[in-house]
């Protein structure tokens, strides 16, 4: 900021050495008032370059920290958090983006336009002090102006924003899902959609651009008054036409250098104005991002000395518009826990509470005998298997040994082919290459590997989503009795609709 005010004051100053310079050529014929008007003008090309590299710099480092802020505040979204992927990447992209214009252009424009009127109105004061006033006098009804178009923009580039992203959460959405929509024919319908919601940001783009054009023409209107008036002034003090006695006595020399300097007072305001539409922008972008950059505070990760013993005391979650609970259970130390209930009766968001991801509405999760506070969380001291496993774009050992780094490849191998990906990896090397879908693996053999990895995690709580769904009886079997021997090793949650795994645990949940 310090540097662009610098420059400022040197491009205000090299204005004035170029009125004086030039004044000077025309009363004197001074050769040497030529050199300065061009030494004047080299200096203010400079002082523009310089300003728009320091705003563009600082327009940069602002979205770099804000997109490295926003990025954390997304991945933490907790469970039951119903924006819409495509929102978010416009939030972190479109959103973030709208604000280079803010700051590399409008802030610097906003800067100058306070600054710089001020010192040409001193500069014009030294040759004619009514001309500064008649200048400062039009900044009045401009200013009010530009107040009324500014709060009327405000809501349009607000509601125009909103558009924009749910136009891109829809296409974002649509696209991920394209394989449903073509298998039932359905794209007509969704294009419709689309088409609806394009138009829709069309039509508040234009109510955002009407305004701005407004105090664009309003800002032109006030600038060509002032020159006017001045000129007017000038010309008929110099020719003794004035209906009223002047307080100054005016030369041509000191009236053609307040002219001169008569347009360089409203430059940066026509700078201003052409920002002006960015202001609006950034205000709207900031105002929607304020809610992701105070995220929840991340929850803090307790340490256990073994398998714990859990309690749910009357414990409630918020889950979009569906409530859960209230629940109560005791979990035994190294016991085996099953949750079960119908589809959406609230099993994977219950492990999600015990993880810390989805925040308690109500009631205590107590472990080895001490409540959780909200702030706290199991998840450093837990393994974890869900229902739709991610994987990093690498080898089959890579991947596993994300849940034990201590883990060797030979390890990671072994683990995979205890829970039965022995054939798999038989067939297509141990080698083989995933995507972050697993792609080219079944449904069942992509759940096997998740729990290969979260077994693989020596922890003392293990969290299973559905563990056996997809397998046949065989496996189904075979998988379960490799869990069950972490039995007395660690506390054991598993969220199933298998009635085989419910007949092997300790405790069993029903949710409604």
């Amino acid at each position: 900021m310090a540097g662009l005010v610098a420059l400022i004051f040197v491009n205000a100053a090299a204005s004035g050495v170029f009125a004086a310079s030039y004044t000077i050529l025309l009363v004197r014929g001074a050769e040497t008032a030529a050199l300065g008007a061009g030494f004047a003008l080299a200096v203010r090309a400079a002082v523009s370059s310089a300003s728009s590299r320091l705003a563009a710099r600082q327009a940069r480092q602002v979205k770099r920290r804000l997109r490295a802020t926003l990025l954390v505040a997304a991945l933490s979204r907790r469970r039951g958090n119903r924006a819409a992927v495509g929102e978010v990447v416009g939030t972190i992209v479109d959103e973030v983006e709208a604000l280079d214009g803010y700051f590399a252009r409008y802030r610097p424009a906003a800067l100058e336009a306070r600054l710089a009127p001020v010192l040409v109105a001193l500069l014009v004061a030294i040759a004619s002090p009514v001309s500064a006033a008649i200048l400062i006098a039009t900044l009045a009804p401009f200013a009010a102006l530009m107040a009324i178009a500014g709060s009327a923009a405000a809501g349009e580039a607000g509601r125009q924003f909103g558009a924009l992203a749910r136009l891109s959460g829809l296409f974002v959405d649509r696209v991920q899902a394209l394989p449903v929509v073509l298998s039932f024919q359905a794209e007509a319908a969704e294009t419709r959609k689309v088409e609806v919601a394009a138009a829709d940001v069309g039509r508040r783009t234009l109510a955002v651009l009407r305004i701005a054009f407004v105090s664009t023409a309003a800002l032109e209107f006030f600038a060509a008054l002032a020159v006017a008036l001045v000129a007017v002034y000038c010309g008929f003090s110099l020719l003794g036409l004035l209906p009223f006695r002047p307080p100054e006595r005016l030369d041509f020399g000191r009236a053609f250098f307040a002219l001169a300097l008569a347009p360089e007072f409203y430059g940066p305001m026509r700078r201003l104005a052409g920002a002006y539409h960015e202001k609006q922008l950034g205000e709207a972008a900031a105002a929607r991002l304020g809610p992701w950059l105070s995220p929840a505070r991340a929850p803090t990760r307790i340490s256990l000395d073994g398998p714990p013993a859990i309690r749910l005391e009357g414990v409630r979650l918020d889950v979009g518009d569906a409530q859960i609970g209230p629940v109560t259970a005791d979990l035994p130390q190294g016991g085996v826990t099953v949750i079960v209930g119908p589809t959406g009766a609230g099993k994977s968001s219950l492990l999600a509470a015990l993880l810390g991801l989805a925040p308690l509405a109500g009631g205590a999760i107590h472990v080895g005998g001490r409540r959780l506070a909200p702030d706290e969380s199991l998840a450093g001291q837990a393994s974890w298997a869900g229902q739709s496993p991610v994987f990093l774009p690498g080898g089959v050992a890579e991947n596993l040994r994300l849940a034990a780094p201590s883990a060797d490849a030979a390890q990671a191998l072994a683990m995979a082919e205890a829970v039965g990906l022995g054939p798999t990896l038989a067939r297509r090397g141990a080698q083989m290459r995933l995507d972050e879908r697993a792609s080219g693996l079944s449904g069942g053999e992509r759940r096997r590997l998740a729990i290969a990895r979260a077994l693989l995690n020596p922890s003392p709580l293990l969290l299973l989503d559905e563990p056996t769904a997809d397998l046949d009886a065989a496996s189904e079997a075979a998988l379960l009795e490799l869990i069950l021997k972490e039995r007395g090793r660690r506390t054991i949650v598993i969220a199933t609709h298998a009635a085989r795994v419910a007949a092997a645990a300790d405790c069993v949940v029903r949710l409604a």
